[in-house]
């Protein structure tokens, strides 16, 4: 399907990540078993509810940061590279794609990157060391020194609108592909997860590869559950 196809769609959730040791949300034994997801609104709302927020955020990351791409991920930037692959868009937070090397044009992030933070009123961009620095040395939810607004990590929350420039490229890419690859999600979170059917009712091949039966599964042309860097490098010619 991936030869014959002009111009193929990657979709990627949790599920790729978790091959390169981070844990998913949803899944039995994920993050959101363990806590509640903080919403957006109490986030504004609260200066406690940031100060947890900011606190939960630095603990996973003890995760997050150790991680490397894997051959899921490395596979899909070999596509990309070799002109198959026109976007990846994402659910992830975590930066793998950019660091597997696909440029940074090509991937539309839905949910936000949660390797930086910005201020939610002019934008202002931080880096999360200094966020880090300041909270640890107060415990205190940091604002912006440009406009005192609340600095956030630069991810979409429960709550939160979906970021319109993404969600305008991606539904762009999605109606010009032939074949719309969906990897390692659960399709359960729209409007993410109207992508797949947009590209299936616009005519495109429909292939999901997940571990776990999803939700799209019976309105697929090919279902593959799987492990997906194993399942993915010889497509894309790794070793």
């Amino acid at each position: 399907m991936i030869d014959a196809a002009r111009r193929v769609v990657v979709f990627t959730g949790a599920g790729i990540s978790t091959e390169s040791g981070i844990p998913d949300f949803r899944s039995p034994g994920g993050l959101w078993t363990k806590m509640a997801p903080i919403d957006f609104g109490d986030f504004i709302r609260s200066a406690e509810i940031r100060r947890e927020a900011w606190r939960r955020k630095f603990e996973i990351d003890k995760t997050i940061a150790r991680a490397e791409p894997n051959k899921g991920h490395m596979a899909i930037a070999r596509l990309v590279d070799i002109g198959k692959v026109s976007h990846v868009i994402t659910q992830n937070i975590d930066n793998l794609h950019q660091l597997s090397g696909v440029p940074a044009e090509k991937i539309i992030e839905l949910h936000g990157n949660g390797t930086y933070a910005k201020c939610l009123d002019c934008g202002l961009r931080y880096e999360l060391e200094e966020v880090r620095v300041i909270f640890e040395a107060n415990g205190e939810a940091p604002n912006c020194r440009a406009c005192g607004g609340i600095v956030k990590s630069a991810t979409i929350s429960f709550g939160q609108a979906m970021p319109e420039e993404e969600m305008r490229r991606a539904e762009e890419a999605t109606l010009a592909c032939d074949v719309f690859l969906a990897i390692g999600s659960s399709l359960q979170v729209y409007p993410a997860a109207g992508f797949p059917i947009i590209a299936k009712r616009n005519g495109a091949t429909l292939v999901i590869l997940n571990r776990d039966p999803t939700e799209l599964d019976a309105i697929a042309d090919l279902v593959i559950h799987d492990e997906i860097g194993p399942t993915l490098a010889p497509v894309a010619m790794l070793n």
